[in-house]
């Protein structure tokens, strides 16, 4: 079928619910499988921590390559990649799911990241090319709000598919929201442009820096049962130079170096920083401090994805008439202002008390998450468009990685005691960080 390109002075809202349906599916993926591990295990035979590579094999290069990716998908053709990236997505999930031994499901989720990645950048660019710029605050929220959700509720989700019918199906679950982007991108994706191999010299670079950003993701994520790990901060030193002095790093260098893309991205990072911080400890305390159950825990942390889920469109449309940044600056004070709420609670917490602060922050969340991401698209060269979603997102999953590193580095710091204080001081304090580097206005004027 054809595609049915859209005059440039109107909305094409299927276009948008393509970035949205996109969004939801590869942040599905992040956690979705994390259910599923001690099964895997079993029907495998292979330790606990083998089983964890079914999803450290797709996480690891989906943050790998999305600088990769980006650069490369500046140089291409939007609705090729588009379809490319879903095709490819949705073969590999198909693929793991009829594993028949762990090696062909690791090499299924290595192959499912490398198109997930795709996948990230696209996201953001799709939904701001859809509409026109006065429209696209609330074009930008639906993947910025249904991203998270897919995060959020994957695990939920998983659980009971894993109940009902085994592991095999979380991997599943997405192909129907695939198929149907997929349908919508082919009809409504604007045509021009074809697929090429990247250069030569793009590969090397890509490779330097899916090593380095490989490596700290590695230390990350296992730093804190085994020290060893973090060695592995060492070895990403040397590629990381060798990426940064060479000339694939020169628009993600040039990018960060403007004040208005590159203060954003820093507020995105140290946001999903104090995000994934907030998450982990509130859900540590209640279960092990408070001998909360499981579901009432996970009933108190819904409370934020409800709040989000709500703001969220209401965030696209301020940013719309009030203004991106205006929006991005008052969610984020929210969310901080939840986060500080958090402080004085002490060490016996009651689910409803968390519950109403948790709101407060996520409201702030909803309100923050497309005006964020529309500030940094806005504030890049066109042509370098990609780039900027990429590097924006690269700023989101290492702010997710960090946060809870962090957290549990600033408890143990405190004795690992019933009180988490430090771990949510550190969460607040990187919020209204972000508050003051999303309030710094750029010299220079935003692109079109």
């Amino acid at each position: 079928m054809p595609s049915r390109s859209h005059p440039p002075d109107e909305d094409c809202w299927p276009l948008v619910a393509v970035a949205g349906l996109v969004s939801f599916v590869a942040m599905l993926d992040m956690n979705i499988v994390n259910v599923g591990l001690a099964d895997i295990s079993r029907t495998f035979a292979i330790s606990p921590g083998a089983a964890q590579w079914a999803a450290l094999a797709y996480q690891l290069p989906v943050v790998a390559l999305l600088i990769p990716a980006g650069r490369w998908l500046d140089q291409v053709g939007l609705r090729p990649a588009l379809l490319a990236a879903l095709t490819g997505f949705t073969v590999f999930s198909l693929a793991s799911a009829l594993s028949p031994w762990p090696a062909w499901l690791f090499a299924s989720r290595v192959a499912q990241g490398i198109f997930g990645a795709g996948l990230f950048v696209l996201m953001p660019v799709v939904a701001a090319r859809a509409v026109r710029p006065e429209t696209r605050g609330r074009a930008m929220s639906v993947p910025a709000t249904l991203g998270p959700l897919g995060a959020i509720v994957g695990p939920a989700v998983g659980g009971l598919l894993l109940d009902a019918f085994g592991w095999r199906t979380i991997f599943l679950v997405k192909i129907p929201f695939c198929v149907l982007a997929f349908l919508l991108a082919k009809q409504y994706a604007p045509g021009g442009g074809t697929l090429r191999a990247p250069e030569r010299r793009a590969l090397a670079d890509g490779g330097l820096a899916a090593i380095a950003l490989t490596s700290v993701l590695l230390a990350l994520t296992f730093g804190g049962d085994d020290r060893r790990w973090l060695f592995l901060l060492a070895v990403a030193v040397v590629p990381f130079i060798l990426w940064l002095r060479g000339p694939g790093a020169e628009p993600v260098r040039d990018l960060l170096r403007d004040p208005g893309p590159g203060r954003v991205t820093l507020a995105v990072l140290a946001l999903a920083a104090a995000f994934g911080a907030m998450n982990y400890l509130v859900s540590l305390h209640l279960q092990r401090t408070d001998g909360i159950s499981a579901a009432a825990t996970g009933l108190t942390l819904l409370v934020f994805s409800a709040a989000m889920a709500v703001l969220g469109p209401v965030g696209g449309k301020l940013a719309d008439r009030w203004g991106a940044r205006r929006t991005a600056v008052t969610g984020a004070a929210l969310t901080a202002a939840g986060l500080l709420l958090l402080l004085p609670l002490g060490t016996a917490w009651h689910p409803a008390d968390v519950a109403w602060r948790l709101a407060i922050a996520g409201a702030g969340m909803g309100l923050y998450g497309g005006p964020a991401q529309l500030l940094v698209l806005t504030s890049a060269a066109p042509e370098r468009m990609n780039t900027a979603g990429a590097v924006v997102q690269l700023g989101r999953s290492l702010g997710f990685a960090l946060g809870p590193a962090l957290a549990t580095t600033a408890w143990a710091l405190s004795g690992y005691g019933p009180n988490v204080l430090a771990g949510l001081v550190l969460a607040a304090v990187a919020a209204c960080a972000a508050v003051v580097l999303l309030a710094l206005r750029p010299a220079v004027p935003v692109h079109s």
